[in-house]
């Protein structure tokens, strides 16, 4: 205790002082700084280097379209296999009930959610980058597609005798039909994916930031779990899309509560309440199990067991999966046609879907030390939804908690997904059947149990109070515009705000004047902090934006509210002193034609233009990058009459200085230290130090 008291004593003194000569810009542009000589190309060379077609070209084309020949010949089977064996039999237990539960949220028959459970998880081991995340059914994706086929297909237009009187309705009719929008709109999505892959869009998950994504997904975990309360109470209500269909879905339920299928409501609650039991239970002892408890398989088997048994559709009015066909269907091409009032949902879910996939690779790729392509990854999602979609599946993307499982299971590549993919291949081929007297609300709880890491999301919001109120105005509007406008306006709402915040952010910047804290050389805002003290004679402006056209008269006018100074008057009294010093026969007098700053310098502090200083006298010093025009601008104002550009230095310290000469050029570059020498003799230098010795 007392060395680590001692330690924290010595570095609470210690005291750090960094000397580097005063150089001016001429003497460094000519001197010390050479730009490469380079020979522009033209547009056809550049088109024709593009194009221009070797071997070594061609095969960096391949491998990189098809990264599985990259990792795969060197495969180290007795590292690796046993762990992708394991968490692939664990991934696939998982894929099965979600695949039929997600279904029901695409609003498709269940035995869709196996097709794709199977075909893109296949197809993302040839064309993937991620070694960890589990691509399939997702319940925001599962959302977002059953909005669009309820809305293409609603109950209405499929009313026996065309009358909604007797609320009868052919669902083979309507199932048919949903499954061909849901497939081509997968179909659309995957090509949108595609596209943007090959153009190198893989940078548009940027403008999702990470309170938007997460906002815009716990608003979807509202949707789900609203959706999902009729299954779970047993009661028959319409299915609800577009704005405010939570209110009206929340006032259908309750208007029809009177019918609840109690049996139905039982199974439900104990299957959440044993799901939730074994969900926590997995995450207490996650490093003491082997492999997570398989809840949802547990309760699947067991519930589809006594729901046989009992026959509860026909003797208590369970409402089942029903029939689920074995085998895979033939391969079909999809309906073309309804693609021009699909385009805009499909955008967005191939946007979603891509956002979600890609922030999951980077999570994993960074904990295990590899790196993702952003634009492979749009091009493997795109394949995975175009030519799954022909084999009738809606679109995929990657699942946390799936992915979880799939990482701390002891998964190390693409095999484990591949094997997870050919586990689901195995139960639709050949036990397929076996699920039809799984009561749906059995998939209800499952769904539901699975959003609460979606719910957890709230906490967000007091983390973000304290850090950035913009990043919690961006999670809070895209939450409740998805939650009140449903998800795809929500989205737009929520990126049109997140683009306005940008802008408010440039124009709108943060302007501070900095003080030192007494005895340091920490400087903080004299405004928010009562210890900051301004520097006698000094004005440090701080504006935490790039300065340019749209905000440049905004950051002047914050420049002159907080340290008095005015450029414009400045301008004036050269003007009047230039015309004076005319008057006088060209003789020019020893005035201050900076008096309107009274002695003071100004120190302006934005953006990448850190640490600009302004002086009374004539000098500049810069650190570190070149000035913009409105900088220029106010050296201008700044500087008196005849005063050198040269005069601008560059220093490791804050300094304050006269005017400098440059350096006359040489072909023999002088040292550095006699450079400096050589150029003392009319340099005044003051350096900002603390008054006292700095202790904390």
């Amino acid at each position: 205790m007392e060395h680590v008291t001692a330690s924290e004593e010595l570095s609470a003194t210690l005291m750090y002082h960094v000397e580097r000569p005063v150089l001016n810009e001429g003497y460094i542009d000519s001197e010390l700084l050479h730009r490469k000589k380079r020979t522009p190309k033209s547009f056809q060379q550049r088109i024709a280097e593009h194009l221009r077609c070797s071997s070594e070209k061609a095969k960096s084309v391949v491998f990189g379209f098809l990264p599985i020949l990259t990792w795969l010949p060197s495969y180290p089977l007795k590292q690796y296999l046993f762990g992708d064996i394991v968490s692939g039999i664990s991934t696939g237990v998982m894929q099965l009930p979600q695949g039929l539960a997600y279904a029901m949220l695409a609003a498709v028959p269940p035995v869709f959610g196996l097709y794709s459970s199977f075909y893109p998880v296949l197809l993302y081991t040839f064309f993937g980058t991620s070694k960890h995340i589990s691509i399939g059914t997702f319940a925001v994706i599962s959302l977002m597609i059953g909005g669009v086929a309820v809305r293409e297909a609603p109950d209405s237009m499929f009313a026996v005798n065309g009358t909604n009187a007797s609320q009868i309705v052919d669902f083979e009719a309507r199932d048919a039909r949903r499954v061909e929008v849901v497939v081509a709109l997968t179909t659309l999505v995957g090509i949108i994916q595609f596209v943007l892959g090959l153009l190198r869009f893989g940078f548009l998950a940027i403008y999702l930031t990470e309170p938007l994504v997460r906002g815009f997904t716990t608003a979807a975990a509202v949707h789900v779990s609203v959706s999902q309360i009729k299954y779970l109470l047993g009661v028959h209500t319409a299915r609800f899309n577009g704005p405010l269909s939570v209110v009206y879905s929340l006032d259908a339920v309750f208007r029809n509560i009177a019918s609840t299928n109690v049996v139905t409501l039982i199974i439900g609650l104990v299957c959440t309440v044993f799901l939730y039991f074994i969900k926590d239970l997995n995450e207490r002892f996650k490093k003491k199990l082997p492999i997570p408890i398989p809840g949802e398989i547990i309760v699947v088997i067991v519930s589809t067991g006594i729901s046989y048994g009992m026959v509860m559709s026909e003797n208590y009015g369970v409402e089942v999966v029903g029939k689920i066909p074995t085998g895979l269907l033939p391969p079909k091409i999809p309906d073309f046609s309804v693609f021009p009032g699909l385009f805009p949902d499909a955008f967005a879910i191939a946007v979603v879907g891509f956002s979600i996939a890609i922030s999951l690779a980077k999570i994993f790729a960074l904990k295990h030390g590899y790196s993702v392509d952003g634009n492979q990854e749009l091009i493997a999602l795109g394949l995975c939804n175009f030519m799954s979609s022909f084999f009738h599946t809606f679109a995929v993307t990657a699942s946390m908690s799936r992915s979880l499982v799939q990482e701390s299971t002891g998964g190390h590549t693409e095999i484990a997904g591949l094997l997870a993919s050919l586990l689901v291949l195995l139960v639709v081929v050949a036990i397929g059947f076996v699920f039809q007297p799984l009561p749906t609300t059995v998939l209800a709880a499952i769904i539901m149990v699975n959003l609460l890491g979606m719910f957890k999301q709230m906490k967000d919001i007091p983390a973000l109070w304290r850090t950035s109120k913009i990043e919690l105005a961006i999670w809070l509007v895209s939450f409740f515009a998805s939650v009140l406008l449903g998800l795809d306006y929500g989205l737009v709402v929520a990126m049109g705000f997140a683009i306005l915040t940008v802008i408010y952010r440039t124009q709108c910047p943060k302007n501070a004047l900095l003080g030192q804290i007494p005895d340091t050389g920490l400087y903080f805002d004299v405004d928010e902090y009562e210890e900051a003290e301004e520097c006698t004679g000094i004005k440090i402006f701080q504006s935490n934006t790039s300065i340019y056209f749209a905000n440049s008269d905004l950051y002047v006018s914050a420049l002159k509210a907080k340290t008095g100074i005015d450029p414009a008057k400045l301008l004036a009294a050269r003007k009047s002193q230039l015309k004076y010093a005319k008057r006088d026969n060209g003789e020019r007098k020893a005035v201050n034609h900076c008096s309107a700053v009274k002695k003071n310098a100004v120190v302006l502090l934005s953006g990448r233009l850190n640490s600009i200083f302004l002086s009374s006298r004539p000098g500049l010093i810069r650190a570190g990058s070149r000035v913009s025009g409105l900088l220029v601008a106010i050296r201008t104002l700044m500087f008196p009459l005849g005063s050198n550009p040269s005069s601008w230095l560059i220093s490791s310290n804050m300094v304050l200085c006269t005017s400098l000469s440059p350096p006359a050029p040489s072909s023999k570059r002088a040292p550095v230290g006699e450079q400096q020498k050589h150029n003392n003799g009319d340099l005044k230098i003051k350096t900002l130090r603390p008054k006292q010795k700095l202790t904390f």
